[in-house]
């Protein structure tokens, strides 16, 4: 059964820095992409960054450009989402999903439907 495990979640201030970690496991084809969502109270969610298996790209929303970096090891079956110079509107809860990548794309789409979910991490970011 796939499973995917977040952790890392926290409180923080402001333009401190988090890592969250989202252990993967349950299966065995290596052609996904792997993303992380986040949904503030009252808000829709809203997609963050995602990783390609096939490609090795990544994709990030404009809003965590230059702050965020999404990666993989392998060995420990474990995708990261390193945050940086945290914001208040940067709060939620994150989740970590993943999309069967059936055929080859350029880049991951960071709002593609999923076929798995997490059940996600809070992250918290007082001013």
């Amino acid at each position: 059964q796939l499973q995917l495990v977040e952790s890392g979640g926290g409180l923080v201030q402001s333009g401190g820095s988090l890592r969250l970690s989202c252990v993967t496991s349950g299966f065995t084809l290596d052609y996904y992409t792997i993303h992380w969502f986040r949904q503030a109270p009252g808000k829709e969610r809203e997609g963050v960054s995602c990783f390609s298996s096939r490609s090795r790209t990544t994709s990030y929303a404009d809003a965590v450009k230059g702050r965020f970096t999404i990666s993989r090891d392998t060995a420990k079956k474990t995708v990261y989402l390193e945050m940086n110079s945290l914001k208040p509107e940067d709060a939620g809860i994150y989740y970590c999903a993943l999309k069967w990548e059936l055929t080859v794309q350029p880049t991951c789409d960071i709002q593609a439907h999923m076929d798995y979910w997490g059940k996600g991490t809070p992250v918290t970011v007082s001013s």
